[in-house]
């Protein structure tokens, strides 16, 4: 079965006159659906590059993507669009939610840029916030909310479209430890059930919670490796304390 996700010899540059910046060089993995996935690495080490061109965001500039077994560059503008919203989920650290609107209308943000009947709504909207265990704070302005409710929120609004693969951006940088540890254990939960996910992080013990870790450094992979059974305890242990 071909993989979900393809990469080779991804490389990204980026102009400023005459002066080229790499941030990525000669990046090549697979992702086979189903896989839980920690891309990490410090500050400047390509990792929001990369998620960029994974999640459509932005392209290469040398090398080939595979997304389904299908190139990127095959994608027409209409049917990029159409994967990075039924296909992908997004997550990012500062919650992208809007302020003066209910929980319900943000999870329901994603449904407007589908094919699903709007009569439909609300009722998938629901299922999704109930998932996340946020029924009771439904018609709530997300505003508010406390950071955990905040990341949850965002959670059940990358889940509405039943994605294959959720890109979970620095998940845990605003919360505190204990909602840092639940959203963690809602991705395994997640992934337990099927979904594809790809953790972006800086921070070891968040990586840990993953299955794989890919560790990148000025802008190439240094290490790919799975993640043993110890090192998962650990990402455990440190929400803990």
């Amino acid at each position: 079965m071909m993989p979900l996700i393809e990469l080779k010899n991804i490389s990204k540059s980026y102009s400023d006159g005459d002066v080229e910046t790499p941030a990525l060089s000669d990046i090549s993995f697979a992702i086979e659906q189903g896989e839980f996935v920690a891309i990490m690495g410090p500050s400047g080490s390509g990792k929001s590059t990369l998620l960029h061109i994974l999640g459509f965001l932005d392209g290469q500039t040398k090398g080939e993507y595979f997304f389904g077994g299908k190139k990127m560059g095959d994608y027409s503008k209409e049917e990029l669009a159409h994967v990075r919203n039924k296909e992908m989920g997004f997550i990012f650290q500062s919650f992208n939610l809007l302020p003066r609107t209910t929980v319900l209308e943000n999870v329901k943000l994603p449904l407007f840029y589908s094919k699903i009947k709007e009569s439909s709504w609300d009722r998938i909207a629901m299922d999704a916030i109930e998932m996340v265990g946020l029924a009771h704070r439904a018609n709530h302005l997300s505003s508010q909310l406390s950071g955990g409710e905040k990341q949850r929120t965002a959670i059940a609004r990358a889940l509405v479209n039943s994605p294959q693969v959720i890109f979970a951006d620095e998940p845990t940088g605003n919360l505190d430890s204990k909602s840092g540890g639940q959203i963690m254990e809602f991705l395994e939960k997640l992934n337990d059930m099927g979904h594809t996910i790809i953790l972006i992080t800086h921070e070891t013990y968040t990586a840990e919670y993953s299955k794989r870790i890919i560790h990148l450094k000025d802008g190439k992979i240094e290490s790919d490796k799975k993640v043993d059974h110890d090192h998962r305890r650990r990402g455990k242990d440190h929400f803990m304390k």
